[in-house]
């Protein structure tokens, strides 16, 4: 794998998550998250591996779209950076692949939550030492929930699996998202209340 700036995964530098894998369980049996939706991931990284630049793309032009999502990506001029849409686009391909990849275990777990802080005001635009927005609301990460699914389906559909191998891809990616973008938000609940 080539190495992508500032992205730390696995990374010794990287704290632990504040929760635990009996946490991390709870939290998949709450979204009825199973070993068979892992092997689902596994068989979607299968299929995106050599589209992630096209799901970007789409992604990208979605949040591009709209003047409101595309402002956290803004520098004091209002004005989008490409060298910072840029770097974070590498991430975010990335992660594509992480998720569909990588165990969830106590690596991936603390990673989820350095993405999190990455996105709160706590770690905001100091990955990459840029001056954008402060802070990417909470409710910009549960609302793309949503947009980050439901583009993914034409792309699983692409290699003409059968649909019902394309939904159960389809089903764990959601139930995939729906778990990152809850530890996501982690940073951003009062202590206690998570």
């Amino acid at each position: 794998m080539q190495s992508i700036p500032g992205y730390t995964y696995g990374s010794p530098a990287l704290g632990p998550s504040p929760l635990n894998h009996q946490d991390l369980e709870l939290l998949k049996a709450s979204l009825l998250f199973t070993d068979d939706d892992h092997a689902a991931l596994r068989q979607a990284g299968e299929v995106l591996a050599d589209q992630v630049e096209e799901i970007l793309d789409v992604w990208y032009g979605f949040v591009a779209a709209h003047p409101h999502l595309v402002y956290y990506f803004g520098g004091p001029d209002g004005n989008p950076s490409p060298e910072y849409l840029a770097a974070v686009r590498k991430r975010f391909g990335q992660w594509i692949l992480d998720t569909c990849q990588r165990p969830y275990d106590a690596q991936w777990l603390a990673y989820q939550h350095e993405i999190g802080l990455r996105h709160h005001r706590s770690k905001k635009n100091q990955t990459d030492g840029f001056g954008a927005a402060p802070q990417v609301p909470m409710r910009y990460i549960v609302a793309f929930i949503y947009p980050i699914t439901v583009t993914l389906r034409p792309f699983l559909a692409k290699k003409g699996h059968p649909q019902e191998q394309v939904e159960r891809m389809h089903q764990a990616w959601f139930k995939a998202v729906v778990l990152q973008a809850l530890l996501w938000c982690y940073p951003y609940v009062k202590e206690g209340d998570f």
